[in-house]
C-alpha cells in the first residue's frame, strides 16, 4: 500500500514575479493593504522577504526587518482561505526563527486593535504588548491605532 504525501509548505524568497499573487492576497484580506511599491521597496531594501506555498499554491507571506539585533515583522498575512488553519502559526514560527539567524534578539510588530485573531496568535507565541502608536493605521473613518507586541527571541 501507497500513501500520496502532500507537498509540505515551502518558505521561498519572495521575487518580483510573486507580487501579482501576492497583491491578490493582499488586496483581498485587508481594507488598506500594502501597495505594491511597498512590496517593491521591501525587496529593493533587502528586508527578508518571504513566501508560504503548499504544492505551489501561495498561502502567506511575511516581511522581516532586521537591524543590529532588533527584528520588525512588518507583514506576516495568510490567504483567506488558509486562515485558523495552522499555517499562521507555522509561518510566524520560520519568521522568528529567520529572525534569531539574522541576529535579532527581539522582534516587534504593529498589530490593529480590531484584529483580535492577530493579537490571538501573538498571544500564543509569549508576545507582550508593549506599547500604543496613536492614530497609526489608516481606518475607513480616520485613523486606527496600532499596538506595539515585542516577544524574545
Amino acid at each position: 500500500m501507497s500513501a500520496v504525501l502532500k507537498d509540505a509548505p515551502r518558505l521561498l524568497v519572495m521575487r518580483q514575479e510573486d507580487l501579482d499573487e501576492v497583491l491578490e492576497i493582499e488586496n483581498a484580506i485587508y481594507t488598506h493593504p500594502w501597495t505594491r511599491g511597498n512590496f517593491s521597496d521591501s525587496l529593493r531594501a533587502a528586508y527578508d522577504c518571504r513566501t508560504w506555498r503548499l504544492d505551489g499554491e501561495l498561502v502567506g507571506y511575511f516581511i522581516l526587518m532586521v537591524a543590529m539585533g532588533e527584528a520588525h515583522l512588518l507583514n506576516l498575512s495568510i490567504a483567506a482561505r488558509y486562515q485558523r488553519s495552522g499555517q499562521g502559526s507555522a509561518l510566524l514560527r520560520e519568521a522568528l526563527e529567520l529572525a534569531r539567524r539574522r541576529g535579532g534578539k527581539s522582534l516587534f510588530l504593529e498589530v490593529r486593535p480590531s484584529n483580535a485573531a492577530a493579537q490571538a496568535l501573538y498571544a500564543r507565541f509569549a508576545f507582550r504588548r508593549v506599547g500604543v502608536r496613536r492614530g497609526y493605521y489608516p481606518a475607513r473613518f480616520g485613523r486606527e491605532d496600532a499596538l506595539v507586541y515585542t516577544v524574545d527571541l
